[in-house]
């Protein structure tokens, strides 16, 4: 079943953007076929993350119906496919975000599974990617003011009639003052999909502009955000065979296996 998911969130600057481009390296990592698109069109990042900033044809340019889905859309590296929105000043004006609920059956011809980071907040852009959901996720700190944030986003999600899949917390730290897994699933009362830890191997990702799947495949963000996709792919995995695999491909290397 073909599955589009909107990463969401009450607020701005909790790791939507990371989740939205982790999430779907995860799920590719499962050999599944994964679309990333840049849902949040006035500060679009995902093409930023990923290593394409600017492209001839963008979202934008199918949204005012000057291209086709598949025009916009480019692969990465490790077969994940992304559809980036402009970073112009000039195309700002020109944006209409409506459109974008208009683009499901392109978006799911394009993959199976289509991950879409939206705009951060409860404005038009981002109850517009919502209109496009077959699923939310929302994305929050394990902090009071970014859960109730959290929370007004679920109460729209409910207005809209559009499933919530669960939270993903992150930046979590592990320390007494932030919010526990707990508290912050009893005041949601939404499931909590994962933890993602405070990891410096996420920075070294974005500074790669490459998913921390790929570039520190044993690091705890990594294995986090795999655990979280193994959940809604509902298939096995074993964190701890990722340090082994990557030790196999350094003898490998080194001519000893």
């Amino acid at each position: 079943m073909k599955r589009i998911i909107v990463i969401t969130s009450g607020k701005g600057g909790v790791g939507k953007t990371t989740t939205a481009v982790n999430l779907g390296a995860a799920i590719n990592h499962f050999g599944k076929n994964v679309l990333v698109v840049d849902g949040n069109l006035t500060t679009p990042n995902v093409g930023i993350f990923l290593g394409s900033p600017e492209v001839p044809v963008s979202l934008n340019h199918v949204l005012n119906g000057k291209a086709e889905v598949f025009e916009a859309v480019y692969e990465h590296e490790s077969g994940m496919k992304i559809l980036p929105a402009s970073l112009s000043l000039k195309e700002l004006d020109k944006i209409k975000p409506n459109n974008i609920k208009d683009l499901k059956k392109d978006l799911t011809d394009i993959a199976e599974y289509v991950i879409v980071d939206s705009a951060a907040g409860l404005g038009n852009e981002a109850r517009s990617a919502m209109d496009l959901a077959d699923e939310l996720i929302i994305v929050t700190n394990p902090e009071l003011p970014a859960v109730t944030d959290a929370l007004k986003t679920i109460k729209l999600a409910e207005k809209a009639h559009k499933p919530v899949l669960g939270i993903i917390v992150t930046r979590v730290r592990g320390d007494k003052i932030e919010m526990s897994p707990e508290l912050v699933k009893e005041m949601l009362e939404t499931p909590v999909l994962g933890m993602i830890p405070e990891d410096r191997s996420i920075q070294k990702s974005l500074n790669l502009k490459n998913p921390v799947i790929h570039t520190h495949p044993t690091s705890h963000a990594s294995r986090a955000y795999k655990e979280i996709a193994s959940q809604i792919l509902n298939v096995p995995y074993e964190a701890h065979k990722d340090k082994k695999n990557v030790f196999k491909t350094w003898l490998k290397k080194l001519g000893l296996a």
